[in-house]
């Protein structure tokens, strides 16, 4: 793959990734009152501390992802959050069917971004980044501190 075309399919990625973190923790914030009533339903205890950080995570860690700035520490941070969330809220085997099959398929479905996510972290944010603008500026300023003493 080319390079060019390597950035390319890394911000694609990144663009398909992100808004299903982003819209979940603005529907989270919009229905919180609900949000915490579904928490605790789950047996979780300080619902509204662990709501306050899952919308933590979600909003900052998929603006992270679509705008590729640290993009590595924000998806790492999403798969932090999806692995209890999966875990608790889509507990496929304490379900009889047809209920059980729509959360293994939601159980699965986040299996699969977790799999996008690490992918991410391995691969980086690509060319089309602020992580690569601000190494870009980095660089840039760099060589121009190198050349200063040459000139005077």
């Amino acid at each position: 793959m080319t390079d060019q075309c390597h950035s390319w399919t890394l911000l694609t990625g990144r663009i398909f990734l992100a808004p299903i973190f982003l819209l979940s923790g603005i529907m989270k914030i919009s229905n919180w009152s609900e949000t915490v009533e579904k928490m605790t339903s789950e047996g979780m205890v300080a619902a509204p501390f662990f709501l306050a950080m899952a919308i933590l995570f979600e909003i900052a860690g998929g603006l992270m992802v679509l705008l590729g700035f640290k993009v590595r520490i924000g998806a790492a941070a999403l798969i932090v959050f999806l692995i209890p969330a999966t875990l608790i809220f889509h507990d496929f085997w304490n379900f009889q069917s047809p209920a059980k099959e729509s959360q293994m398929q939601h159980f699965m479905k986040n299996l699969t971004i977790m799999g996008g996510l690490l992918a991410l972290t391995a691969a980086g944010a690509g060319r089309f980044s602020l992580d690569a603008l601000c190494c870009r500026s980095a660089t840039a300023n760099t060589h121009t501190e190198l050349a200063e003493p040459a000139a005077r």
